[in-house]
């Protein structure tokens, strides 16, 4: 079941779908959206077997500050045994993420369905 998003400040709103955190970033991921998105990237996978999903269908630029985000919930929800989803379908934001290898790690789907409907492309398994 979806539930309506809270906002979390300007670049970020929470919510749960089907078993899962969906984070949506949104705007522009800078560091200055970054510092205001780690405390609640750190909250929500701080949880052992935590299953997160970050959508970044609203997000209009996105630099390296971004790619630390990713990587560090990644490294984060791993450590604790959970799963890790991305959903991206933003150009600019997917060459950037597939010319510093993270696409690989951590392989983006163009829906919400496409990420949860297929569990075996989570981030980890192999």
């Amino acid at each position: 079941m979806q539930q309506e998003p809270a906002a979390l400040g300007r670049h970020l709103r929470v919510r749960q779908d089907r078993g899962h955190t969906v984070l949506e970033l949104r705007g522009e991921i800078d560091i200055a959206a970054a510092v205001e998105i780690i405390p609640h990237l750190d909250r929500v996978t701080a949880r052992p077997e935590s299953r997160i999903v970050i959508d970044l269908r609203q997000v209009e630029f996105f630099d390296c500050s971004g790619l630390r985000l990713l990587y560090r919930a990644r490294s984060r929800v791993l450590d604790r045994d959970g799963q890790l989803y991305v959903v991206c379908t933003h150009p600019l934001t997917l060459r950037v993420m597939r010319a510093t290898g993270l696409a690989r790690l951590l392989p983006p789907h163009p829906t919400m369905d496409a990420a949860l409907g297929r569990p075996e492309a989570a981030s980890g398994s192999v």
